[in-house]
């Protein structure tokens, strides 16, 4: 039986009953029970999502066109929602560890299954079609390192450093001293280890620390991807602390999510609901526009903003086909609930930029105070040239 809905989806009942919903379906939804179909009721991503990761509906197809599916369905069938403000949530330095370490505390193993060869959980880079993802990640890492105008010696920080790929570029490449910092557990451990195989503990440190506690004065700042974790309501007490971090003449780079929606609500459609529950606890996304403004109330001057928007969608795409490729592996890894959350949330992640859900703003800045300007060159060509700028 056909339907002109348009959706290409076939659903197969319990009963043995099939129902295309469109000439050519590429995704099949079973559904083992009638029970199950308490789902399909006014239903959004968030019940969709459910559904899939408690194993209560069988999805088969793509994963890409199984999100496009569920988002269809959701827009085209779900009732009108009133879009509440988003209440602050109280991010306490307990709170935060909880989030981080629910998040990335996986496993190494796991990540790997779809990262790139360095293990970087952000943004890449991509200069051109033919880039894979581990070519677009270290061009990632030498964008931002190139737009602070890194140089020998220069004391680097890395607010939220992952598994360590940031400070070791910084070190190899530039000759910096980096400093990262995390609240996983499994990423420090990583980082050192990979800090000592590559012989750079003189140059390169991490440690297990929260943003609110650290000491010290650096030339440069970068935070990659940290900063969804601070949320709304601490955004302008994150700033501050980078201003008191940040030498007189330094430069700091923030490169992180924001949403497209001015008023900073949660995503459409139950997708940011699904986040909350399975992924990020506690996530917050600002509007662009509201990063400007705390930082400029911190008392940093912006000084250039790159969107990186189309490039997070290439990322995320990346990532949800190599975690597709080895579902098997990782469903030994972090079992089959663990793993369904994933491959929804990365194919989700892929839609949402792509669709201008969400955005990737890289926004430099430098302390308000430095009137002249003297930590960045009057251009951006130093951004894309192999010369180290000069500063007069």
């Amino acid at each position: 039986m056909a339907s002109g809905g348009g959706i290409p989806l076939r659903l197969q009942l319990w009963n043995g009953r099939r129902f295309d919903l469109a000439p050519k379906p590429t995704v099949t939804v079973s559904i083992p029970k009638p029970s199950a179909l308490r789902y399909f009721i006014a239903p959004d991503l968030n019940k969709l999502g459910k559904a899939f990761v408690e194993g209560d509906i069988r999805v088969e197809g793509p994963i890409h066109d199984i999100f496009r599916v569920a988002e269809k369905i959701a827009r085209r069938i779900a009732r009108t929602r009133i879009r509440l403000p988003v209440l602050a949530r109280r991010h306490t330095r307990h709170r935060d560890r909880s989030a981080i370490e629910h998040h990335y505390d996986v496993s190494n193993e796991f990540y790997a299954l779809f990262l790139d060869r360095s293990m970087v959980y952000s943004c890449g880079y991509y200069r051109s079609d033919s880039d894979t993802l581990d070519q677009a990640q270290i061009q990632k890492l030498d964008h931002i390192l190139d737009k602070l105008a890194l140089r020998p010696g220069d004391r680097l920080l890395d607010i939220g450093c992952g598994w360590g790929a940031l400070v070791m570029r910084a070190a190899q490449k530039y000759g910096a001293r980096a400093t990262g910092i995390t609240l996983s557990t499994n990423q420090l451990e990583y980082a050192r280890e990979q800090i000592r195989a590559a012989g750079l503990q003189d140059r390169c440190t991490v440690e297990l620390c929260d943003y609110r506690d650290l000491d010290g004065e650096f030339d440069r700042i970068a935070s990659v991807g940290m900063f969804e974790h601070v949320g709304l309501k601490n955004l302008p007490l994150y700033f501050r602390r980078i201003r008191e971090l940040l030498a007189p003449d330094g430069l700091v780079l923030n490169h992180g999510i924001t949403t497209s929606d001015t008023e900073a609500r949660w995503m459409p459609l139950g997708a940011g609901e699904f986040i909350d529950r399975y992924v990020f606890p506690d996530g917050e996304l600002p509007h662009v526009s509201q990063v400007l403004h705390d930082m400029s109330e911190a008392g940093l001057e912006v000084a250039d903003v790159e969107s990186l928007r189309r490039h997070y969608a290439r990322t995320c795409r990346a990532w949800a086909d190599r975690l597709d490729a080895n579902r098997e592996h990782a469903a030994v890894i972090a079992g089959e609930k663990r793993t369904r959350i994933w491959q929804i949330y990365l194919a989700g992640c892929a839609y949402g930029f792509e669709s201008g859900w969400m955005n990737l703003y890289q926004i430099l800045a430098f302390r308000a105070d430095n009137t002249q300007g003297l930590s960045v060159p009057l251009t951006r060509d130093y951004m894309y040239s192999d010369r180290r700028p000069e500063f007069h």
